[in-house]
C-alpha cells in the first residue's frame, strides 16, 4: 500500500484528485493540505510517502525536496498546462504532471514514481497538436461566451452566489447556464465539468483565457467608475 499525501489549494481539484487516486486499491490518501505549511507537516508525519502538490502553491521547492529527501518520500508536481515541466525535474522531484492529466496517468505516475522512477507528461516527449483534442474544440464552440465564463469560474472553484455576483447576474439564472452547460459537455455536477476541462487542453487554454480576461475586466472595473 502506498501512502500518499494530497496538497493543493485548489479544492475542486484536489477533490477530483482524490477521487481518481482513491480508485486505486494500492494507493491510500493520508492526509490533504490546503496549503504549505500543512503540506511541510504532513511530510514530517507521515515518512515514506508519495507527495502529489500543486506548483501553483509556490512553495520553498529547495526546502520542500530537501525534506522529502530526509524522511524517505517522493515529491510529485501538479504542473500548470503552461508551465514547462523540465524545470520541475531539474530541481530534483521524481515526478511530473500538468493540471489537464487523466486519471489512468495520474495513477499511473504515483505508481511509478512510488516504485522508485520518474514520470514526465507524454507531452513533454511527444508534443499533441490542438487538432488531436476534437472533443475539447467541438465543446469548446458550442459554448457561448457567457457560458464560457460560467465554465472558467467554475474551473477557478467558485461556488454559484459568487458566479452569480462576479457575472451581475442571479443565482437561479447560472444554474440554468449551469443545465446548458452540462447537456453541452455530457458532465453531471461541477466537479465532472472541472475536471472534464482541464483534461482537454484545448477547453482549459480557452477557460484560462477568458478568465484572465475577466479579473481583468474587474480590476479595471473602480478605476473606469471613477
Amino acid at each position: 500500500m502506498n501512502k500518499v499525501i494530497l496538497a493543493d489549494s485548489q479544492a475542486i481539484f484536489r477533490a477530483g484528485t482524490a477521487k481518481v487516486l482513491a480508485m486505486d486499491e494500492d494507493l491510500r490518501i493520508i492526509a490533504q493540505c490546503t496549503d504549505v505549511d500543512r503540506m511541510y507537516h504532513a511530510i514530517a508525519t507521515f515518512p515514506g510517502s508519495i507527495t502529489v502538490f500543486a506548483a501553483s502553491m509556490r512553495p520553498d521547492f529547495t526546502r520542500l525536496r530537501l525534506l522529502l529527501e530526509s524522511v524517505g518520500s517522493r515529491g510529485i508536481v501538479i504542473a500548470e498546462n503552461n508551465e514547462i515541466a523540465g524545470t520541475y525535474l531539474q530541481q530534483g522531484f521524481r515526478g511530473i504532471v500538468f493540471r489537464n492529466v487523466t486519471g489512468p496517468a495520474l495513477v499511473e505516475c504515483v505508481r511509478r514514481v512510488a516504485a522508485g522512477d520518474t514520470w514526465l507528461p507524454p507531452q513533454v516527449m511527444q508534443p499533441d497538436s490542438p487538432e488531436e483534442d476534437m472533443v475539447g474544440t467541438r465543446v469548446r464552440d458550442r459554448l457561448t461566451p457567457k457560458e464560457m465564463r460560467i465554465v472558467a469560474l467554475i474551473v477557478q472553484g467558485c461556488k454559484n452566489r459568487e458566479i452569480a455576483t462576479r457575472l451581475k447576474t442571479t443565482e437561479q439564472v447560472i444554474k440554468n447556464y449551469l443545465r446548458s452547460i452540462y447537456d453541452k459537455t455530457g458532465v453531471g455536477d461541477r466537479l465532472e465539468l472541472a475536471l472534464f476541462t482541464i483534461h482537454h487542453r484545448v477547453l482549459a487554454q480557452a477557460a484560462a483565457e477568458v478568465g484572465s480576461k475577466l479579473e481583468a475586466e474587474e480590476a479595471a472595473a473602480p478605476s473606469a467608475v471613477a
